[in-house]
């Protein structure tokens, strides 16, 4: 496959083949099909990125979709190509990580075509597929924590599944603000909570944390239901 080359300008070349994974039905794996397909064009205020990992969302083969065939993987990693006109943030070769528009093909391919404000610097200390795990949990985290839940320096947080997907985010979100956290984990979980630091390790089921926990400030919770409900008895006021 042919390459397209790093510039600042829109790209002027015609359309070239690249590599992707289009879902032409949604029966999840089944669905997926590999195929050569047109690099999408570039238009004004946007970039076109060379992925070098993509995730896959829980169920996300499954959704109903009116527009298969469609490119699954809104979270992804990877090196800008090219950048379009209008476009100042962000340059050729510059390695970036994002949580693309549900509304568009994904980065299950070659290349993605993507607006500059989903676009972030990849961490340095991260490889492109770690980079590309973290963006649609970490947002999650992130929103959980701090937009809804207002969590501060001191308070303290009760996170459920704390070794989860998600939960691991937040709990070093909720460290890195200065919080204190709680975290119920799964007995096989128990040695990697403590090795986020959680500051208190509470086995589910074992232990039952309305019992054992003293009032938090916030309670974020990954697993919902009856865990839940049970948690409001330890929100202070």
């Amino acid at each position: 496959m042919n390459t397209m080359p790093h510039s600042h300008g829109e790209a002027s070349q015609a359309p070239q083949l690249m590599n992707a994974v289009r879902l032409h039905e949604a029966s999840g794996p089944t669905g997926l099909v590999y195929e050569q397909i047109e690099i999408p064009q570039l238009q004004t205020g946007q970039v076109l990125v060379r992925v070098h990992a993509a995730a896959i969302t829980r169920d996300e083969l499954d959704w109903p979709l009116n527009r298969l065939p469609a490119i699954p993987s809104y979270e992804f990693s990877g090196v800008v190509s090219v950048t379009g006109q209008g476009v100042e943030r962000f340059m050729g070769g510059e390695a970036i990580y994002a949580l693309s528009a549900f509304d568009r093909d994904g980065a299950a391919a070659d290349y993605i075509v993507v607006s500059p404000d989903h676009l972030a610097h990849k961490p340095k200390t991260l490889s492109h597929i770690e980079s590309a795990s973290i963006p649609l949990a970490g947002l999650t985290a992130w929103q959980g924590l701090f937009d809804h839940g207002h969590l501060t320096k001191g308070q303290r947080v009760l996170v459920h599944g704390a070794a989860g997907g998600v939960g691991h985010l937040a709990v070093q979100l909720a460290h890195w603000q200065g919080a204190y956290v709680i975290g119920t984990v799964s007995a096989r979980n128990v040695a990697g909570a403590r090795k986020l630091r959680v500051d208190e390790v509470i086995e589910h089921p074992a232990g039952r944390f309305d019992e054992l926990v003293a009032p938090v400030d916030l309670v974020f919770d990954t697993v919902g239901g009856e865990r839940l409900q049970r948690s409001l008895s330890v929100v202070g006021p």
